[in-house]
């Protein structure tokens, strides 16, 4: 089978597994949302990167307090990174770490203790390897929920010209959410692979992409971005 043919393959196989966020809250929500004026898509520019948040082992790993099985999403975003990189759109990443004593952590780490399990140069922050950075990619170190909090994000983008970030990664409720606001808050067109993010507990992940997708960027099934990707041209 050739590669055009397993990625024909896989597009039916997404869209037939039926991604979406819409009906889990009732055609009444939609309905009142869409009269309202929420909700409107924005779509693609002309100069998409992808966002990797914080999939590091510790947060894939359930033997971590922070961490889940967060396989789904890793495979997910495994599909996206080579298609992406065939487009020549930037691959950034994120990790949360923090020094031993934990006074970089601030009030965050007050909030959620579990956070000062990841400490710099410890193997729990580095990026699973199933997602591993190419060569040349940035892996920024955070200390916030925001991506763009207190890091040379907003720089790099600035820099490699783009126009629109594709958000992956975890958690939904928390760093997702955080990028999507900020990102969009910076005039960034937001999109935000279905399949590509995950969090601890289905509740605040599904409740999150519905508010994502109705204020701050695109929660799309991964084949519409996939195809969105593949049909750029290829750039050096």
């Amino acid at each position: 089978m050739s590669d055009g043919e397993r990625f024909k393959e896989r597009m039916e196989q997404l869209s037939d597994a039926g991604a979406g966020v819409g009906g889990r809250w009732g055609e009444d929500v939609e309905q009142f949302y869409a009269a309202r004026g929420l909700g409107a898509r924005t779509g693609f520019g002309e100069r998409p990167a992808v966002l990797v948040i914080d999939m590091a082992i510790a947060f894939n790993d359930p033997a971590y307090k922070v961490g889940a099985d967060q396989t789904s999403a890793v495979e997910a975003i495994a599909e996206l990174l080579p298609v992406a990189r065939r487009a020549a759109a930037p691959v950034y990443y994120t990790t949360t770490a923090y020094h031993p004593d934990g006074r970089d952590a601030g009030m965050f780490a007050r909030k959620v203790p579990a956070l000062l399990e990841l400490q710099l140069g410890d193997r729990a922050v580095e990026i699973d390897p199933r997602l591993a950075p190419a060569e040349g990619e940035h892996v920024i170190v955070k200390k916030h929920s925001s991506s763009f909090l207190g890091t040379n994000l907003l720089s790099l983008l600035i820099e490699d010209r783009v126009d629109t970030i594709i958000i992956t990664g975890c958690s939904t409720s928390g760093c997702v959410r955080a990028a999507c606001l900020d990102g969009v808050s910076y005039g960034f067109r937001i999109v935000v692979p279905e399949a590509c993010v995950s969090d601890r507990a289905e509740g605040p992940h599904y409740a999150n992409l519905f508010d994502i997708n109705a204020k701050y960027g695109d929660v799309m099934p991964l084949e519409e971005v996939l195809q969105h990707l593949a049909g750029l041209p290829a750039r050096p």
